[in-house]
C-alpha cells in the first residue's frame, strides 16, 4: 500500500512521465493506470486490493472530536496540534466541526499530552531551501543505536527542497560499498539530483583538506557535484539534522529492536507515514510527497567513459593518488588512483586547477610540490 500510494502521488503530479515510472518501481503500465484509476474514484483507499475491503463503506465519522485528537496523539506522539489539525483536515471525511490548532493544543494540555519543559525547548529556524526537487538532495548517517544483534547505522538522504525522504536505510556499517548499493537503489526509483551535500566524515570524505573518497568520485561521474559542509558546522545540514531527530523520537526512542531486518521494516512502515500523511510546518503543512517530482535525468547503468576537451593536459593517477606534472609530484587524491584527470592554466602563473571529469577537485601551484602527509 505504502509504495502505491507513493507511486500514484508522483504519477499524479504535473509533468509526471507514468512509464518512466513504472519502470523506476518495477510494475506494468496496465497495472500502473489500474491504480490510477482507482486513486481518483476512491484516494488512498481504493488501492487497497479489492478482495480484502467490501465494495462500498459507509462514511466513517468520530464520534468526539476531542476523541479523535487524542486519538491521533497518541498514534503520533511527536505530532503539535498543527500538524494534527492539517491531518485530520486532510482526512475524507473530515471530523465535523474541526477546531482550530490553538483549541486542539488546549485539548493536548487539558489532558497532558504535552511536556511543557519539553515544548519550551523548541524553536523556529529560519533555514535556505532550493527553488525545486532534486536541485539538491542532503545525506548523512544519523548516529547509531544498539540492536539484540550488533548496531544500526541509519543512513538518511532527504531532498532540500521538499523534505521528502528518498532514503531510510538500516545499515550494519558505514563504508562505502554499503552506501553505494542504498544509494544505486535510491537512483533507479527517483533518478539523479543536481548536487548531493554531506558533511567531511567517512565514507564521503577522509577529512576537510581531502574530501574525496572512492564513493564520491563514483557520485561524481554519474554527474553529481558533490560538496561538503563547514567543518564543524552541522546546521548546514540542518534539515538532514532536524529529520534524525524526528527519526529519533518516532523510531528509536523507547524502542529496541532484535537486528537490522526488524530495524529496516520499522523503517519501511514509517517513511510513507513521513512523507505522504505527516504535515511539515516548513511546507506550510504540506506533505513532502506533494511537494516533490521525481529527477529527469535517471541512473545509467552502465558508466560513460571519461572524456576531456581537446586543450586539457590529461594525467593518469598514479598510486597513493599522485601525478607526474612538469617534473614534480603532486597529490590529486588516492580517490582517484587510476582515472584521467585534466589541468588547466589559470590567469595566476603557474597555478593549475585540476578536474575530475566536471568538477574542480584541486589546485596546483608549481612553486610549491605538495607531497603525500
Amino acid at each position: 500500500m505504502s509504495l502505491r500510494t507513493e507511486f500514484v502521488v508522483l504519477a499524479s503530479a504535473g509533468g509526471a512521465n507514468v512509464r518512466v515510472l513504472c519502470r523506476r518501481f518495477g510494475i506494468s503500465p496496465t497495472t500502473a493506470y489500474k491504480w490510477l484509476g482507482r486513486y481518483r474514484q476512491g484516494g488512498v483507499a481504493g488501492l487497497a486490493d479489492r478482495s480484502r475491503r467490501p465494495r462500498h463503506s459507509p462514511r466513517r465519522t468520530p464520534s468526539a472530536v476531542e476523541a479523535a485528537v487524542l486519538a491521533l496523539r497518541d498514534a503520533r506522539p511527536a505530532w503539535g496540534a498543527r500538524k494534527i489539525h492539517a491531518r485530520l483536515k486532510a482526512q475524507t471525511p473530515a471530523p465535523p466541526a474541526l477546531p482550530s490548532p490553538s483549541t486542539m493544543n488546549a485539548i493536548l494540555q487539558r489532558h497532558d499530552r504535552i511536556d511543557a519543559a519539553a515544548s519550551a525547548q523548541h524553536r523556529p529556524w529560519q533555514r535556505f531551501e532550493h527553488a525545486a526537487p532534486n536541485q539538491l538532495w542532503q545525506m548523512d548517517f544519523k548516529g547509531s543505536f544498539p540492536l539484540a544483534e550488533g548496531r544500526c547505522h541509519p543512513l538518511t538522504v532527504l531532498d532540500d527542497h521538499a523534505r521528502f525522504s528518498l532514503c531510510l536505510a538500516a545499515c550494519p556499517d558505514q563504508r562505502g560499498p554499503t552506501v553505494q548499493g542504498h544509494l544505486t537503489t535510491c537512483f533507479r526509483r527517483y533518478g539523479l539530483p543536481e548536487r548531493m551535500l554531506m558533511d567531511n566524515g567517512a565514507p564521503w570524505g577522509d577529512d576537510w583538506t581531502h574530501p574525496y573518497t572512492p564513493l564520491t568520485a563514483w557520485l561524481i561521474r554519474l554527474g553529481i557535484h558533490v560538496t561538503h559542509s563547514r567543518p564543524y558546522h552541522p546546521q548546514t545540514l540542518g534539515k538532514d539534522e532536524r529529520f534524525h531527530r524526528t527519526i529519533e523520537l518516532e523510531l528509536v526512542r523507547g524502542r529496541s529492536y532484535t537486528d537490522l531486518a526488524q530495524c529496516q521494516q520499522a523503517f519501511d512502515a514509517w517513511r510513507p507515514v513521513y512523507n505522504l500523511e505527516r504535515p511539515h510546518e516548513a511546507l506550510g503543512l504540506a506533505t513532502p510527497a506533494s511537494c516533490y517530482r521525481v529527477s529527469p535525468h535517471p541512473f545509467p547503468e552502465c558508466l560513460p567513459p571519461i572524456e576531456y576537451a581537446p586543450g586539457d593536459l590529461v594525467r593518469k593517477v598514479q598510486q597513493g593518488g599522485k601525478i607526474l606534472f612538469h617534473g614534480t609530484e603532486h597529490r590529486v587524491g588516492r580517490a582517484f588512483y587510476g582515472y584521467p584527470v585534466a589541468l588547466r592554466p589559470t590567469t595566476t602563473d603557474g597555478v593549475w586547477e585540476v578536474y575530475f571529469c566536471y568538477q574542480r577537485i584541486t589546485t596546483l601551484d608549481l612553486q610549491k610540490a605538495v607531497t603525500d602527509a
